[in-house]
């Protein structure tokens, strides 16, 4: 009996020293398995990361469409020959400030007429470029073309004369805090819905992806916004869903002074104009402008 006992327990011995090896070689396929899985996602999002970045949309209408009279649309060709459309009008006198005016990525340029026609019915002028590769416009978009581009246009607004205010909506908010960076003459800033970088965007959407290492265009921010010497405003709601409030708040603790922040309670990331940013900009320029 105590041999029959002796054989059985040998036998399950057996068994389990039998089983680990084999346990163990499905485990390291399982782990190669996931680790080309994720080398594929990986892979994926470097090569067309570009695709969720920039988001072009629509069909780019002229300023007559949209009842905008004084505005009109020219094609300004840029230093690498790439030609963009940009709405321009002239301010009503020389002390008044131009608008330079860089737009988010939903919709195009078009679709901001309601905007434009608060600042030139207030007397200001309107220098709006359409970014390469949106309706309207030539070429590819990418931080360094859209930053070098950025330049131009204030450059171009400059010329004339007139006070310029550079102001950003969201995706535009990289440019705009670069343009403030390198161009000491800008008299304002404004920063609508800003985001402290693209790369912590792409950071808090995709956690499981190296994105410091994968992202192309990293529109880091908060490294430029302390360059700023002009007035910086920063405009955020507190329900945007698409780029959080926070990043607002930790963006104005990297700018330097004089500098402005105003949180508007329920405000989303699309309607902080119909909630009265034009007038804070407004009054801003009246306390602060130059």
């Amino acid at each position: 009996m105590a041999e029959a006992e002796a054989g059985s327990a040998a036998g399950a011995q057996e068994k389990h020293a039998g089983a680990w090896p084999k346990f163990r070689r499905g485990l390291i396929k399982l782990v190669i398995a996931a680790a080309i899985a994720y080398a594929m996602a990986a892979g994926y999002m470097y090569v067309n990361q570009r695709s969720f970045v920039f988001v072009p949309s629509g069909e780019l209408e002229t300023p007559a469409d949209k009842g905008l009279e004084t505005v009109s649309a020219e094609i300004v060709e840029m230093a690498d020959g790439t030609k963009i459309t940009v709405w321009t009008a002239e301010p009503v006198d020389p002390g008044t400030p131009t608008v330079v005016y860089f737009h988010g990525n939903s919709s195009n340029l078009s679709g901001r007429w309601k905007r434009f026609k608060q600042i030139v019915d207030s007397g200001y002028g309107l220098y709006a470029p359409t970014h390469r590769g949106y309706a309207g416009s030539e070429g590819s978009p990418s931080e360094a073309a859209l930053i070098s581009d950025a330049l131009e246009h204030y450059d171009r607004a400059a010329a004339a004369g007139s006070p310029v205010i550079v102001h950003g909506e969201s995706l535009g908010t990289g440019l705009a805090a670069a343009v403030g960076a390198e161009r000491s003459d800008v008299g304002l800033v404004v920063l609508e819905a800003p985001y402290t970088a693209l790369v912590d965007m792409a950071g808090e959407s995709y956690p499981w992806l190296p994105v410091e290492m994968l992202m192309k265009d990293p529109m880091k921010t908060r490294e430029r916004i302390g360059k700023v010497g002009a007035p910086v405003m920063i405009v955020h709601g507190t329900e945007d869903a698409v780029i959080p409030v926070d990043h607002g708040k930790r963006l104005f603790e990297f700018a330097s002074d004089p500098k402005e922040i105003l949180i508007i309670e329920g405000a989303g990331h699309s309607d902080l104009w119909k909630t009265g940013l034009w007038d804070a900009v407004r009054d801003k320029w009246a306390r602060e402008g130059t």
